[in-house]
C-alpha cells in the first residue's frame, strides 16, 4: 500500500472517521466527464482515483505505469486532474510547442503559506508579478555577470570546506563526507545570499534547519491539496499550523537579515552591492514602480535563493562522489585531468575549470542519473489544449517525469550505467535546448539558477579530487555501497555517504 494511501485509510484514527462522509459526498456529487479523447489513464479507485498507485518514490512508480500507459498518461490523484509526462517527445510538445499554456504552477496550501503567497519565482502561478520577478533576478541576481562577481567568495568557501577536511583526515576514519557538503553549500548560500552575516552565532546551522524544515513540507503529502473541498480537515491534521509556526521563524529571521543590511548600507551609502541582500535593497525604489513588488516579494525572493540552492547542489555533489567510489575507472580519468591542469597550485581555481572537459562530463553523468528534483516542480494548464490529439483540459497538474526521461534508452545507450563519455562527444547539454536531459527544467520554469549551481559543483568537485585519494571505509567494496534514496521533494542517498580521505598533495 502506497504512503498517499496509508495516511488517508489509518483504521480507527479520528480524521479517518472524519473524513469517511464528505469523502463519500465526493463520490456522489462528482461529476463524470463525458470526454473519450482523454490521454489513457490505470484504473482507479473510487474517491482516491489512482493516489493508492503512487508510491513512496513517485518518480519510479510513475515511471512503471508509463511503461504500461504510455508517455502521455492521465491519472487522477484525489479530485486532481494530473498528466504524466514520461519521454522526450512529449516534454519538448509541454514545455515547447505549448510552453505558453503549461507555464503556471498549481495552488499548494504548503507555498501559499511560507512564500507569501507564493511570490517567489519557483512555485508562483504564471503571473504578471511572477514574470517581473524573473525578469528582476534574471538582471540583477542570476545573471552570468553576477555569478561570476561571486567568484572570489566561491574560491574562499570551497577553500575553507578543503581545510576542514584536511583536519578531519587526522584521525584516519571515515569522514561524514554528506554532511560536510551539506555544509558547504549551506555555507555559500548564506555568503551570497546574504555577506557574511550568518557565520556569527551559528546562523548558517540555523538556516540549514529551515531548510530542511521547509523542504520537507512543500515536498510533503497534504490532504487538501488532492481533495480542496475538505478544506476544513485541515484543522486536524495541524498541517498549516505547522507550516505557520516555521514561516514566522523565517519572516523573523529575514526581516533582521533585511534590517542589518539597511543598516550597513546607510553607513557606506556608496559600497558596491556584494550579495543578492545588497542587490535587492539596492533596487528598493524601483521595486515597486517599475517591478510592482513588495516587500513580501522580496522576502519569497530571498526563500528561493535560500531554499532551493542549498538542498539541489548538496545532493548533485553527493552522488557525484558516490558514483565515482564504485566507477575506479571514472575517477582515475577525472584525478588525472584534474591534477595535470591545476598541477603545483595551491588550489584549483575557477579559471582552471575551463580545460577540465571531463570534470564536466561527470558532472552532466551525475545530473542525468541523479536529478536532484526527479519529478520537476508541477505546472498546471491555463487553457484547454490538445496534445498527440488527446484533449488537455483547463487546471490540469502535470507532472514531467524528468528521472525517467533522463534514462530513456531510445536516447541513451546503457542508460542505466554511469559513464561520463557520452558526453565528450555530445552536444547534449541541460540549458533546456535537448528534452532527453532536463535536470534543470526547461521553457519559461527552467531554474534560474542553474549558471551558479553549475559554478559551485565544478569548482568542488575538481577541489575534493584534486586534493585527497579518496577511499571506502574498511571492509566496504565498491558493489556493496547502498545507493538507496529517501523519498521527497529533492531525492537524497538513504544513507550518509562516509569515505576515507587521503591528502594526495
Amino acid at each position: 500500500m502506497s504512503t498517499m494511501l496509508q495516511l488517508l485509510l489509518q483504521p480507527y484514527s479520528l480524521l479517518s472517521l472524519l473524513l469517511l462522509f464528505p469523502l463519500f459526498f465526493i463520490l456522489l456529487t462528482s461529476r463524470r466527464t463525458q470526454k473519450t479523447n482523454l490521454p489513457p489513464s490505470p484504473p482507479k479507485l473510487p474517491i482516491i482515483g489512482n493516489l493508492h498507485q503512487v508510491g513512496a518514490l513517485p518518480h519510479l512508480s510513475l515511471y512503471s505505469l508509463s511503461k504500461k500507459h504510455g508517455p502521455l498518461m492521465l491519472l487522477h490523484l484525489g479530485e486532481v486532474p494530473t498528466l504524466v509526462v514520461s519521454s522526450p517527445e512529449m516534454a519538448r510538445v509541454v514545455m515547447k510547442t505549448h510552453d505558453h499554456i503549461f507555464a503556471s504552477r498549481p495552488s499548494s496550501k504548503g507555498s501559499d503559506i511560507l512564500l507569501y503567497g507564493a511570490k517567489d519565482i519557483s512555485f508562483s502561478p504564471y503571473c504578471e508579478e511572477w514574470r517581473q520577478a524573473r525578469k528582476l533576478c534574471a538582471m540583477h541576481l542570476l545573471s552570468p555577470k553576477k555569478v561570476q562577481s561571486f567568484k572570489h567568495a566561491r574560491e574562499e568557501e570551497v577553500r575553507f570546506a578543503i581545510a576542514k577536511i584536511y583536519k578531519a583526515q587526522d584521525s584516519s576514519k571515515p569522514i561524514n563526507l554528506s554532511k560536510m557538503l551539506d555544509a558547504f553549500v549551506n555555507d555559500i548560500i548564506c555568503r551570497v545570499v546574504s555577506g557574511k552575516f550568518f557565520r556569527k552565532e551559528g546562523r548558517n546551522i540555523l538556516f540549514r534547519e529551515l531548510i530542511e524544515r521547509m523542504v520537507e513540507i512543500l515536498g510533503g503529502f497534504n490532504l487538501v491539496d488532492y481533495f480542496p473541498r475538505l478544506a476544513w480537515v485541515d484543522l486536524f491534521s495541524g498541517f498549516s499550523y505547522r507550516a505557520r509556526k516555521l514561516a514566522k521563524k523565517w519572516d523573523d529571521v529575514l526581516e533582521d537579515v533585511i534590517k542589518e543590511h539597511s543598516i550597513n548600507r546607510v553607513k557606506a551609502s556608496k559600497q558596491e552591492s556584494t550579495d543578492f541582500v545588497d542587490a535587492l535593497l539596492s533596487l528598493e525604489g524601483d521595486l515597486q514602480m517599475e517591478y510592482g513588488l513588495t516587500n513580501d516579494h522580496l522576502k519569497a525572493l530571498l526563500l528561493d535563493m535560500f531554499s532551493a540552492g542549498t538542498d539541489t547542489s548538496y545532493i548533485t555533489l553527493e552522488w557525484a562522489m558516490a558514483e565515482l567510489m564504485k566507477d575506479s575507472e571514472s575517477m582515475k580519468k577525472l584525478q588525472e585531468e584534474v591534477r595535470r591542469i591545476a598541477n603545483g597550485k595551491e588550489m584549483v581555481k575557477e579559471d582552471d575549470l575551463i580545460e577540465m572537459s571531463y570534470l564536466r562530463a561527470v558532472i552532466k553523468e551525475t545530473l542525468r542519473l541523479h536529478p536532484a528534483v526527479p519529478l520537476l516542480l508541477p505546472r498546471e494548464s491555463m487553457e484547454d489544449c490538445q496534445i498527440e490529439g488527446y484533449q488537455i483540459p483547463k487546471r490540469t497538474r502535470v507532472i514531467i517525469n524528468a528521472w525517467a526521461i533522463n534514462r530513456d534508452p531510445k536516447y541513451w545507450k546503457a542508460a542505466q550505467e554511469f559513464h561520463p563519455e557520452r558526453f565528450l562527444e555530445s552536444s547534449v547539454d541541460y540549458k533546456g535546448s535537448d528534452f532527453q536531459f532536463i535536470p534543470f527544467g526547461a521553457g519559461r520554469r527552467i531554474c534560474p539558477g542553474m549558471t551558479f549551481a553549475i559554478s559551485t559543483l565544478e569548482l568542488m568537485l575538481a577541489n575534493l579530487i584534486y586534493h585527497f585519494n579518496w577511499e571506502l571505509p574498511h571492509g566496504v567494496a565498491s558493489e556493496d555501497m547502498n545507493m538507496a534514496v529517501t523519498p521527497g521533494l529533492t531525492i537524497h542517498m538513504k544513507e550518509n555517504l562516509y569515505l576515507v580521505p587521503k591528502s594526495y598533495r
